[in-house]
C-alpha cells in the first residue's frame, strides 16, 4: 500500500474547511493531520507536523497565503504548498510561482479536484485548474496576436495615486496611512494595477512606478 499523503488546511472560514477535509479524506490515501484558521497558526503547523501538503488559502488574517510561503521558503521546510484563491487574477498566480508554490486552484473548483491537485503536486507536477488555465491564455490574447504597452491611462484615480506614492518608495501600510485606506485595500489596489498593466514579477510595479513618475503628477 502506497505511503499516506499527509495534508494541513488553513482557510479562515470553518465550514470550508470542513467540507474539504471530508472530501480529501474520501480519497484513499489522502489524510488531513491538522486545520489552521489563520496564516500565523498555518505556519506554526506545518513546522511542527511537517505535512506532505499544505492546503493555504491566500487571504487569511495574521499572514496571507504568501507570507506563510515565504516564510516557509526561508525556514527550508520540506512542503509541497498548494492555494485556494476566489479571484481569477494573474498577477496573483504569477507571484505564487516565484514563491514556490507547486498547486493553485480556484476555490469554485469542485472538491474532488483540489484531491487530484494533491496527489499531483506529491507526484513532483505543477497543478493548476483547468478554467484558471484557460483564463490565464485568454487574459495574454491580443488582438492580431499583438500585445499592447501598459499605459497608465487606464487606472482609476486612486490606482494612480497609489502607484505614484509607490514611485516615491512608500510601503502599503505608509500608503494607507496617507489615504486613509486599510492596508488590505492597498493591497487589492496593488494587485489590480498589476493585473490592468500586465506586470509580473516581485518588483515589476515598482520599476513600472519608477519609470512612469512623471506621468502621474
Amino acid at each position: 500500500m502506497a505511503a499516506e499523503i499527509r495534508i494541513v488546511i488553513a482557510d479562515d472560514h470553518p465550514i470550508f474547511r470542513k467540507g474539504l477535509r471530508q472530501s480529501l479524506e474520501e480519497t484513499e490515501g489522502l489524510i488531513v493531520i491538522g486545520e489552521a484558521g489563520d496564516g500565523k497558526a498555518a505556519l506554526e503547523m506545518i513546522r511542527t507536523l511537517m505535512p506532505d501538503v499544505a492546503i493555504l488559502d491566500i487571504s487569511m488574517p495574521a499572514m496571507d497565503g504568501f507570507a506563510v510561503a515565504r516564510e516557509i521558503a526561508k525556514s527550508g521546510v520540506k512542503v509541497n504548498l498548494v492555494f485556494l484563491t476566489g479571484h481569477q487574477d494573474q498577477s496573483l498566480f504569477d507571484e505564487a510561482m516565484e514563491v514556490g508554490v507547486k498547486g493553485y486552484v480556484l476555490k469554485e473548483s469542485s472538491l474532488g479536484e483540489i484531491s487530484a491537485c494533491v496527489e499531483a503536486v506529491c507526484a513532483g507536477k505543477h497543478y493548476t485548474s483547468p478554467a484558471l488555465t484557460s483564463y490565464l491564455v485568454s487574459r495574454r490574447r491580443r488582438p492580431g496576436g499583438s500585445k499592447e504597452a501598459p499605459d497608465v491611462k487606464e487606472l482609476t484615480p486612486t490606482e494612480r495615486r497609489i502607484l505614484k506614492l509607490i514611485a516615491d518608495y512608500k510601503t502599503s501600510r505608509e500608503i494607507a496611512e496617507e489615504l486613509f485606506i486599510s492596508y488590505h485595500t492597498v493591497e487589492t489596489h496593488r494587485r489590480n494595477i498589476c493585473e490592468k498593466l500586465d506586470l509580473r514579477g516581485s518588483h515589476a510595479l515598482m520599476k513600472f512606478a519608477l519609470a512612469h513618475a512623471d506621468d502621474l503628477s
